[in-house]
């Protein structure tokens, strides 16, 4: 039968069953069709609100449905493992993936294989390795990291890369052979002590020290901190330009930065950018370490890590070690950190004299966060996956296993290593810490001791 889709018009369409039907009804309705002298005037008036009327009408529609649109993108989006990647701010260190290790949260290796045990699983979930597998450098050589007072006179951008540039070294680390990660190293003894980054080192079998003149060196460990990411290598020789350490301290918001470093590949090894520090005493979370930085707008990228950060006087006030890439969407440009030089003083003091750095409470596990994949694969709850129980911690003792899943620490719930951090930040050696683990079905609490970090085994 006959529709009237737009009355108002007086367009009228006929459903019919067939050609001579539809012809007949079609003479019939044109003879009942009102003529153009008997249709109502529609003044000049009237035709302009109605035009109103459907533009508004037809941009109301296109609104709900853009929204609608939006709206099912957004909930694809917020419940995919892209948006849980990228969820809070993505730091880039070094050129490689993540490092794994103590309290660190690894990534997903492309085409994880499924496993009928969760443990095999998370034995290939986390792809690098924590050990360094350097040859070991002698320690309690009496060497300390020596911090100049603030010289006055300003240098030119040309004149800071001569006099520091020299003792900016590239650092290429090796994994069985294999080129492995690519950094930045800054000598500040004229025999060969070099500060460098941790996470470079990281998983590690040799690491290979270069000066812009070509001439290499293989270098040996004298330790390694991942709390504060800073290193202490060695090479074998005298005379070497080094590098002189200023004062964080006393650097204020808006004093001139530069930074030389080795980025992305040999082809841009000895790149200098410049710009000026941009906060002081910048609270920044990575790897599940919380560290205090400075923060930079001179332009960092991967392989920058470990290398200086310098004043107007030329002088090194930081070891840059990161930068913020992306926030949720949006690319981020012009926030890089360093390790302020007061810090990197006392703790490659302490690396120097002892390998190590003590008085660091730790629980003296290697952990990290429950995937959801790993969550839904094998019936696990959210929480943080023990990988390794150190040998000489109270965790170790109080029989904490290898495949246990920590849901809460003191009450708090985690899924985390940051989370866990949090709560034993501040804590000292000695204070207790109650877990909630999760192991083969059932859920117990275990209290243990926290223990120094040097003498973990």
């Amino acid at each position: 039968m006959p529709q009237n889709m737009t009355p108002q018009a007086g367009d009228w369409y006929a459903a019919a069953g067939g050609p001579e039907q539809a012809s007949a009804w079609y003479r019939a309705a044109e003879q009942r069709r009102p003529s153009q002298a008997a249709r109502p005037a529609v003044s000049a008036a009237d035709a302009e609100r109605q035009r109103r009327r459907r533009k508004r009408t037809k941009i109301v529609s296109l609104s709900v449905c853009g929204a609608l649109i939006c709206a099912a993108i957004a909930v694809c989006f917020f419940n995919s493992d892209l948006y849980r990647r990228m969820r809070g701010i993505e730091f880039q260190g070094s050129d490689r993936a993540s490092v794994y290790y103590e309290f660190g949260d690894g990534d997903v290796a492309d085409g994880a294989q499924r496993y009928d045990d969760f443990r095999e699983y998370f034995d290939n979930y986390y792809t690098v390795s924590s050990d360094i597998g350097l040859p070991a450098a002698p320690t309690g050589t009496g060497v300390k990291l020596r911090l100049y007072p603030r010289q006055e006179e300003e240098l030119t951008l040309q004149e800071i890369y001569a006099k520091v540039s020299p003792a900016v070294v590239s650092l290429t680390t090796y994994m069985d052979d294999l080129p492995y990660s690519w950094g930045t190293g800054v000598v500040f003894t004229p025999d060969g002590y070099i500060i460098t980054n941790t996470h470079i080192l990281q998983g590690c079998s040799r690491a290979v020290v270069a000066f812009s003149d070509g001439t290499e060196y293989d270098a040996r460990l004298v330790g390694a901190d991942d709390a504060s990411d800073i290193a202490v290598l060695d090479i074998e020789g005298e005379d070497f330009p080094y590098a002189r350490f200023g004062r964080s301290d006393a650097l204020k918001v808006g004093d001139k930065a530069v930074a030389i470093g080795n980025p992305l590949s040999q082809a841009y090894t000895g790149t200098m950018t410049d710009g000026i520090i941009s906060a002081i005493d910048r609270n920044v979370t990575y790897d599940g370490h919380r560290m205090t930085l400075l923060q930079t707008n001179a332009a960092l990228n991967e392989g920058n890590s470990g290398g200086p950060l310098i004043n107007s006087a030329g002088q090194v006030v930081g070891i840059t070690n990161m930068k913020i890439m992306t926030s949720y969407m949006t690319t981020v440009e012009g926030i890089g950190f360093a390790i302020p030089s007061s810090v990197v003083k006392d703790i490659a003091d302490q690396l120097m004299e002892n390998g190590v750095v003590s008085g660091q409470a730790t629980i003296g596990i290697v952990a990290g966060s429950v995937n959801p994949e790993a969550m839904e694969l094998y019936d696990l709850p959210r929480g943080v996956y023990v990988s390794e129980v150190n040998e000489g911690s109270d965790a170790l003792e109080k029989g904490l296993q290898v495949g246990d899943v920590i849901t809460e620490v003191n009450g708090q719930a985690v899924s985390t290593v940051a989370q866990v951090n949090a709560i034993k930040e501040g804590m000292a050696v000695g204070d207790s810490l109650t877990l909630t683990v999760y192991r083969d079905g059932e859920t117990f609490q275990l209290d243990i001791t926290l223990v120094d970090k040097a003498d973990i085994k």
